[in-house]
This record gives structure tokens, C-alpha cells and sequence, in this order.
């Protein structure tokens, strides 16, 4: 009887075990995939900021209207990404930033502002976003409020920009001639963004895996 009961449990263990491993199989594929949806959705919420009629700081009015970051949607320096988003399909609920950016240790984040409406409080959650980048993307943001949130583990991850009918490196001498010398590569909205990421071996999904991104006013969808 005791040989039976000790069977018996081990039984019972190995299905719990099985259960709970199937479980967080499960949870770590969930989490991968709303994270790609947040980054789909991020790039399709993106704008170029300020809109007109949005409020600037009377003193500092001529620089911020003709500074470059004046009216930057996208930028991307090899390790962060931030761009302006709306903040939601309603009007008058103003933007957010946000960033992605992978740790040293090799946790992928993203980051977002609260709200903003005027210039100046975006300029300084747009770089509150690169802070946060450079600080080595922390799970709770210092000084204003914003949210960090841990999508996965990767090895390495890395941005192709598509322009003029080419795929480039956004931070390449190529991506330049590709987008003309006139504008700033890392500002222009891309028609197109490959995201390719290497998942760690940790994870239930490992390997080089690549998402497309298509601008949805540029036939139709992404």
C-alpha cells in the first residue's frame, strides 16, 4: 500500500509539474505576442508632433518650431527607439511618447509618458525617453510620471527602415543616400519598419524572429 501511495504521488507531481510548465509556456507565448501587437500598435498610432494649433511656450517659440525634434515622430540610435504616439482614437486626448530598448542583461521594455498636450511637455518626455534609455531602461522610471513594462528576453535586436524602394539601416551612410541628403533619416516617417529580434534561449519561443511593419496610409494596412 505505501508503494502504491508513493506511485501514486509521484503521479500526481509529474502532472503538476507538466501542468505548470505548459502554464508558463503559455503566459511567456501570450506576453510575446500583446507585446508585438503594443509594438504594431505603437507604429500605428505614430505622428509627427507638434499638430497645428498646439500650444508652444511663447518664449522659446521660434526654436521649438524650427528645432528638427520640433517635429520628430521616430528615432532610433541603435539601442532605443522612441517615437510620438496618439494617446488614444479620441480627439483632444493629446500624445505620448514611447520608447523600446533593450537592457545589458537583455530584458526588452517599453517605456511611455503620461499625456501631453503642449510643446514643452512633450519635449521633455521626449527626452525623458532617452534618460530613461541611457539609464539602462529601468522597470520603474524616475522623476515624471511614466511606465516601463518587460515584453521578453532577447540576445539582440535590430531596425531596417524602408525607403524610396530599398530596405536600409536607419543608422547606415546607405540610409542617407537612400533618403536624400536634405532630411534627417532617424525624423521622416519610413514607408516601411522590419524589427528582427533574436529571443533568448530562456524563453518558450527562441530564435531570430522578424515582424514587418506597413505605414496604414501607405496602401491601406500594416
Amino acid at each position: 500500500m505505501a508503494l502504491m501511495a508513493v506511485m501514486t504521488w509521484r503521479g500526481i507531481d509529474g502532472m503538476a509539474r507538466a501542468q505548470q510548465a505548459t502554464h508558463e509556456h503559455t503566459d511567456g507565448v501570450l506576453a510575446l505576442q500583446a507585446g508585438l501587437g503594443q509594438w504594431r500598435a505603437d507604429l500605428d498610432a505614430m505622428m509627427v508632433w507638434p499638430l497645428p494649433g498646439t500650444a508652444v511656450d511663447p518664449a522659446n517659440a521660434a526654436a521649438q518650431t524650427n528645432s528638427p525634434a520640433a517635429t520628430r515622430s521616430l528615432a532610433w540610435d541603435g539601442s532605443v527607439l522612441r517615437l510620438t504616439r496618439a494617446s488614444s482614437r479620441a480627439p483632444g486626448d493629446g500624445v505620448r511618447v514611447v520608447a523600446w530598448a533593450r537592457r545589458p542583461t537583455g530584458e526588452w521594455l517599453r517605456w511611455q509618458s503620461a499625456p501631453v498636450s503642449a510643446q514643452n511637455a512633450w519635449a521633455s518626455a521626449w527626452e525623458a525617453a532617452a534618460r530613461w534609455g541611457q539609464a539602462g531602461a529601468p522597470l520603474l522610471p524616475p522623476g515624471a510620471p511614466a511606465q516601463a513594462v518587460q515584453i521578453g528576453r532577447l540576445t539582440d535586436w535590430q531596425l531596417h527602415y524602408y525607403r524610396n524602394n530599398a530596405w536600409t539601416n536607419p543608422l547606415s551612410s546607405a540610409a542617407e543616400a537612400v533618403a536624400g541628403g536634405g532630411s534627417s533619416t532617424n525624423s521622416a516617417v519610413p514607408d516601411a519598419i522590419r524589427l528582427m529580434l533574436t529571443l533568448a534561449p530562456s524563453q518558450p519561443l527562441a530564435g531570430a524572429l522578424q515582424v514587418d511593419w506597413v505605414r496604414p496610409t501607405l496602401g491601406g494596412g500594416s
